[in-house]
């Protein structure tokens, strides 16, 4: 039997791999009472033979690592979107994002007992993506959590 190999659609992966860094906007929200700003690293890699991406994020505040997430991102040939699965160090059980492109912004919309949660990655500019996160309690109203600017790390 022949392996299965990966699509377009999971080509598109390899816009977000790789170590990234970027300076973060944190707004104030009832997680952040102050907000500020943040540097944020990411390692992304392809894994699986192309079929996923593994995303590793920390978040660092006046010298120190404040936040970490680890998130699994696939798609979906059947529903015909990306997935994401994420975990974080404020003891996420698991949430799972899903979204498609629209030209070179992917945006995933998730929902739990909190509410809804929005991130978006744009990869209209040259050498890097812009990332925004919002939430939303009714999915109908978004506020901006976080956003920042990232470039790739040579």
């Amino acid at each position: 039997m022949e392996m299965p190999k990966p699509g377009e659609s999971h080509q598109k992966f390899s816009l977000l791999a790789g170590r990234w860094t970027g300076q973060e906007r944190i707004s104030p929200s009832p997680w952040d009472p102050k907000g500020g700003t943040a540097t944020g690293r990411s390692n992304n890699r392809i894994a699986l033979d192309g079929f996923v991406l593994l995303h590793d994020y920390e978040q660092e505040r006046n010298g120190a690592v404040t936040f970490r997430g680890h998130g699994v991102l696939s798609y979906d040939g059947q529903g015909q979107c990306y997935r994401m699965h994420w975990w974080d160090s404020m003891g996420s059980p698991g949430h799972e994002y899903k979204g498609g492109f629209e030209g070179s912004v992917l945006k995933m919309t998730s929902q739990g007992p909190q509410g809804h949660s929005r991130v978006i990655w744009d990869f209209s500019q040259t050498g890097g993506y812009r990332f925004k996160m919002e939430y939303s309690r009714d999915g109908q109203q978004w506020h901006t959590f976080m956003e920042g600017d990232y470039n790739r790390e040579e």
